[in-house]
């Protein structure tokens, strides 16, 4: 799942030209985590900056993360998140089992897909 923080680094968003307003503190999509890079020096972030859009001071950062099958989510889902990767289960007291959670995450891509063919 993808994360939107709580906070939006206006930074960022000036230098990658982002105007609109930002949806914040929600899981905004889903993707497929497919390897991690881990760099050796900053000389080796740089040479890949053109394959992110991580922040300049990245250089402090030691390993990159590709992913690929990226999906929105139609409606984001509230979620308070934290640093990192971290866990997301839903209230346990609403859905019993574990496997409605993937199908929530499956029709919300079926919705999309026959929403805009």
């Amino acid at each position: 799942m993808i994360h939107a923080p709580i906070k939006i680094r206006t930074e960022d968003c000036k230098r990658l030209k982002i105007t609109k307003k930002l949806v914040t503190g929600v899981i905004i999509g889903k993707a497929e985590l497919y390897d991690v890079k881990k760099y050796n020096s900053s000389k080796e972030v740089k040479k890949d900056q053109k394959f992110h859009f991580a922040a300049k001071n990245f250089q402090g950062k030691t390993f990159g993360f590709k992913i690929k099958n990226v999906k929105p989510l139609r409606i984001p889902i509230p979620w308070k998140g934290q640093l990192g990767f971290f866990d997301v289960e839903l209230s346990k007291a609403r859905i019993k089992n574990k496997d409605i959670v993937t199908d929530i995450v499956d029709e919300e891509y079926r919705y999309q897909w026959i929403g805009h063919h």
